[in-house]
């Protein structure tokens, strides 16, 4: 069996992150590892024209923060650790990975293809391309699961109602 102490978690605050999470949070619940949860915040792009550079318009700090803390396993038993980092995703997560000695990491993708992927890159491709331990992927939400067959025994007075009438 594979040895899991520590899970790094890359929150990116999209749905695709909340199903990761659930996925992260219940593997360091059942392997009573370490959960960090870990935010980058991007470095924003400035622009520079003629007349000189426009501010940068980036995440707002105490924002992501407030973002960041609200994510908790809902296992309190679960240990939990909060990182906040301003950067590029793909790199900070490949080096949160190696200073925290992490045995997993998960992330959600948003599944882009064509000229969005090309365009925008893909963050979970880039940490399974750098990662130096296994990683977890999560594309899209785990599905609900079918409701039960009712069974004969549950069936049968109704029927046996309708005939008697």
């Amino acid at each position: 069996m594979l040895p899991i102490r520590t899970i790094l978690f890359g929150a990116d605050f999209s749905k695709h992150s909340e199903h990761a999470f659930a996925l992260a949070a219940a593997l360091a619940r059942d392997y009573s590892a370490r959960l960090i949860i870990a935010h980058v915040r991007e470095l924003p792009a400035v622009a520079v024209g003629e007349f000189g550079a426009a501010p940068a318009l980036g995440e707002d700090l105490d924002d992501a923060k407030a973002r960041l803390f609200a994510i908790k396993p809902a296992e309190a038993t679960v240990a939990v650790e909060h990182v906040l980092v301003t950067g590029t995703p793909a790199v900070d997560l490949l080096e949160l990975s190696e200073t925290h000695h992490a045995d997993l990491i998960v992330v959600g993708s948003h599944g882009r293809t064509g000229l969005a992927r090309l365009l925008m890159g893909s963050v979970a491709e880039r940490i399974v391309r750098g990662a130096k331990c296994p990683v977890l992927v999560v594309k899209q939400p785990l599905a609900e699961p079918a409701p039960a067959p009712l069974e004969k025994a549950e069936v049968q007075p109704a029927a046996a109602e309708r005939s008697a009438r």
